[in-house]
Order: C-alpha cells, then sequence, then structure tokens
C-alpha cells in the first residue's frame, strides 16, 4: 500500500511540475521604448525605458496592461527560458480597462508554447500565484497570495472605475502585465499596487478581459459603455420620504445626466432608479452580484457592449416603471474634459506666441498648479453646443505680446465675440479671422486682444527662439 501510495503522489508531483513549466513557458518578458509627451511644453517629449510582463493566450497573441505599451515606439518581447528577443506590436489597446493584446509576427517565437486560457472570478480568499519579471532581477518571479476583496476600483492608467480584485501577493514594479493563476488558469491580469501598503495589489478581472476580447472580435475597438449620469444615496430618511419610497424599496437618485446620453429623456432627473437588468440597486449604490457580495451597480453596466440594451426599473414620481434604451457612447462622448489619453501627441497651436491647446485631464494632472475652476470643468457634462474648453497654455514672450506674459492656462470662452464648440472649430476660427485685432475673452469678461499682423510678423522668430518646430500638432 504504501509503494502504491509513493507512485500516485510522485505522478500528481510529476504532473504538478509539468503544469507549472507550461504555464511558465507562457509568461513574457516585456521591453519598451515609449516617447512621453510633455502637456506643458507639448512640442517637447523625452524618451522612456521600462520592462514589465504578459501572458501568450490563444490566437498567438500576448495580453498584457495597456499602460506597459502606452505612448511605445518600440517593443521587444522573450520567452521565459529563453534569451532571444523578438519585435512586437500593439494590435488593440483599452486604456479604459488597462489592457492590451501584442502581436508578434515571427512564429518561432510561440514555438511548443502552450497557450494560457481564462477561468472565471475568482473566490475570496481563493489562493492565486503572480509570474512576471518584477524589478530586483531579471529571472521570472513566482509569488503566491490569496484574493482579499473584489469591488469597483480606480485604475490608476485611466482614472475610470472598474472591478478589481485585491490580492495580498507581492506586487512590484515590472509585474505589471503578468497573469495572476488558479487551478492554472488566468484570472487576473496584474495592474497596480498600493505603494505605500504592505503586501495590496490590484488585478484587472477576467470578467474585465472577457469583455475586452468580444469587443475586439470584429477587428475594432470600441470601449467600455458610458450611462452618463450622476447619482446621489438614499440612505437619509427624510430623502426617502421625499421620493414616495416604501420601507422595502431601494435605489439611488439620478440628480443630473449628459443631455448627449442615448439615454437622456427616457431617464429622468428625480428618478429613483431600484434596479438594472432586474438586479436590485441598494440605497448606496451597490448590487449583489454574488451571495453575500456587492460592488457599484456600474457592474452590470461594465457587462455591456456598445449598442446593447440596459433595462432599469425606476420610480416616478411615486410610480414604479420600467425604462430600456441602447447604451452607444463611452465616457469621452459624455463628458466636457476626456479622460487620460495616449498615444498621441498633445494638440497646440501657437499664434503670436500665444500657445493655445484643449484642456486635458493629462494636462491637469501634469500641472502643479491647483487650477479649482479647470478642474471643475472636468467635472462637468459636454452639451451639443460645448465639447471642447480651449486654454492659453502659456504665452512665450514676444515684444508684440508684451502685457500678456503672466497669462497662463487661462480658459478662452470666446472668440472674436463668439462660442466655439471644441478645439478643432477654435482653430478653424482663429486661421479664418481677418480683421486686425483678434480678441479672446474668458467667462468673467477679461480679455486679451492680439494684433494679427504683429502675430504674423513674430511668428518664425517666436519658434526659432523657443526651439519649436512647428506653430501647431
Amino acid at each position: 500500500m504504501r509503494i502504491v501510495t509513493l507512485l500516485i503522489w510522485t505522478f500528481l508531483l510529476s504532473n504538478t511540475l509539468m503544469a507549472d513549466e507550461a504555464i511558465k513557458g507562457a509568461i513574457v518578458k516585456i521591453f519598451t521604448v515609449s516617447k512621453i509627451p510633455s502637456y506643458n511644453t507639448p512640442w517637447n517629449s523625452n524618451i522612456r525605458r521600462s520592462h514589465a510582463s504578459g501572458a501568450i493566450i490563444d490566437g498567438n497573441r500576448i495580453l498584457t496592461n495597456a499602460h506597459v505599451v502606452a505612448n511605445e515606439t518600440f517593443i521587444e518581447v522573450k520567452r521565459y527560458g529563453d534569451t532571444k528577443r523578438y519585435e512586437a506590436k500593439v494590435e488593440f489597446i483599452s486604456h479604459q480597462a488597462d489592457l492590451a493584446l501584442l502581436r508578434v509576427e515571427e512564429k518561432a517565437f510561440f514555438k511548443d508554447v502552450t497557450p494560457l486560457h481564462f477561468d472565471g472570478l475568482p473566490e475570496i480568499q481563493q489562493k492565486v500565484t503572480v509570474y512576471g519579471f518584477p524589478r530586483g532581477g531579471s529571472s521570472l518571479s513566482v509569488s503566491e497570495g490569496v484574493v482579499s476583496r473584489i469591488e469597483h476600483n480606480r485604475y490608476v492608467h485611466s482614472r475610470e472605475i472598474f472591478l478589481s480584485i485585491q490580492i495580498d501577493a507581492a506586487i512590484n514594479p515590472g509585474s505589471s502585465g503578468g497573469p495572476a493563476i488558479s487551478n492554472g488558469e488566468i484570472v487576473g491580469v496584474v495592474m497596480q499596487q498600493i505603494s505605500k501598503a504592505q503586501s495590496i495589489g490590484y488585478l484587472v478581472p477576467v470578467e474585465v478581459v472577457r469583455h475586452f476580447l468580444a469587443d475586439v472580435k470584429d477587428g475594432q475597438y470600441d470601449g467600455f459603455v458610458h450611462l452618463g449620469v450622476s447619482t446621489e444615496m438614499m440612505i437619509n430618511k427624510s430623502l426617502r420620504k421625499l421620493y414616495h419610497m416604501t420601507e422595502i424599496q431601494s435605489g439611488v437618485l439620478l440628480i443630473d445626466m449628459s443631455e448627449l446620453s442615448s439615454g437622456y429623456g427616457v431617464l429622468k432627473r428625480r428618478d429613483v432608479l431600484m434596479a438594472i437588468d432586474g438586479h436590485n440597486i441598494e440605497n448606496d449604490g451597490t448590487v449583489e452580484f454574488r451571495k453575500h457580495q456587492f460592488t457599484s451597480y456600474k457592474y452590470y453596466v461594465d457587462k455591456k457592449q456598445v449598442g446593447d440594451t440596459v433595462v432599469f426599473t425606476v420610480l416616478r414620481k411615486g410610480k414604479v416603471e420600467k425604462v430600456h434604451f441602447k447604451l452607444m457612447h463611452t465616457a469621452d462622448t459624455h463628458l466636457l474634459v476626456n479622460t487620460l489619453g495616449y498615444d498621441n501627441a498633445p494638440k497646440y497651436l501657437i499664434y503670436g506666441g500665444y500657445v493655445f491647446s484643449p484642456l486635458t485631464r493629462n494636462l491637469l494632472m501634469n500641472s502643479k498648479a491647483s487650477l479649482l475652476d479647470l478642474r471643475e470643468l472636468a467635472g462637468r457634462w459636454a452639451t451639443k453646443d460645448k465639447q471642447e474648453v480651449v486654454v492659453l497654455l502659456k504665452v512665450l514672450a514676444t515684444e508684440s505680446n508684451r502685457g500678456d506674459h503672466s497669462f497662463s492656462l487661462w480658459t478662452v470662452d470666446k472668440i472674436d465675440g463668439k462660442h466655439y464648440q471644441d478645439y478643432k472649430e477654435f482653430t478653424q476660427m482663429l486661421k479664418a479671422f481677418n480683421g486686425t485685432q483678434l480678441v479672446l475673452e474668458d467667462k468673467e469678461g477679461v480679455q486679451i486682444s492680439i494684433d494679427t499682423d504683429d502675430a504674423k510678423k513674430v511668428e518664425a522668430t517666436v519658434l526659432k527662439r523657443y526651439g519649436i518646430k512647428s506653430n501647431a500638432q
């Protein structure tokens, strides 16, 4: 009997080791050269070199984080157990969900590899093993931990909020993009860590990964849909009474909505959103996505693809109704200031030393000033008439713009007495202006007057003086 037990144990151990080697064989180290733009001086940029991790999945593709290859100019990859590097290209990228798919043209890269597959959403306290190439060495690192929490969190890369998995396995720079494995399959992609906390790391869960993969099946990335609503919790007893809610009813109060949302007019201000697709919304804005586990009701929005229909049960003026509409837009359609952008150079226009640029979250995050008025704009909805804000970024000093050198991050409300819809229309209006005095104005009535003849005369001088190749991007 002892011999039989030993043989069984030896067989199981052998299979476990073989499975572990197969997993390791699908782990990839990614080397990225990136061009990092400067949003304060948008004609400048820096080069950054970094390394991170990824995993080979079905279809000869490499799954990793978007932040690993954001703003990339050149990517190389190498497999565990190999020293040769292969050039890779980004096939699809979701900066929203911090995910990317890479392609390698040379078939030799995938020789004898067993691609990794996906499991479902793990349970709390389920063991996971993280594979990657963190700093501190050049070889593959393997660390173990358990799932400690599953809920919506803000993704650092996009600043958008999605479902995430918190684990207590060691995660360090360089681990990003590596797979978290449980029972031999991927349950999440290593995403970020809390730097001042001990052993707190986050994964992009497999549910979000599957949404991304399903999205790009048609060869195009559409993104994660956005409702375009602002809501308030209905915990306060007096507030619930004001909206005629019974003791057993729950939900959140719709307080504002983007007029560009496909649900605009279907949902109405002061509706109480009681359920989404048949799932009750609690008074704190959560839904029970698994028994005794709650997260944001956005969970059931995030499952949708662009063009899918969502059904809400609402309490409207004391009556329960059901409404539905198609989800057609991502957050950038609804927001006056777009979400964080990558892979494109910042836009700017220099006119007589005055530097204009669209207001972006990248600019806000890279500015040291408090900019309370600009940050307030970042929280507003776009409208049909106003979809982007233009700022006077700075003034490059010349004789013709004396007196205006202190203007910085100044919001332009009107150009030549007229409102503009977006940055594109603003630049068109500026270039088409044929008068002698171009007047810019902010909401408080402060004006800047630009002598157009002087502006044209100093254009070449300004570019040469400040080492700028082009007056527009």
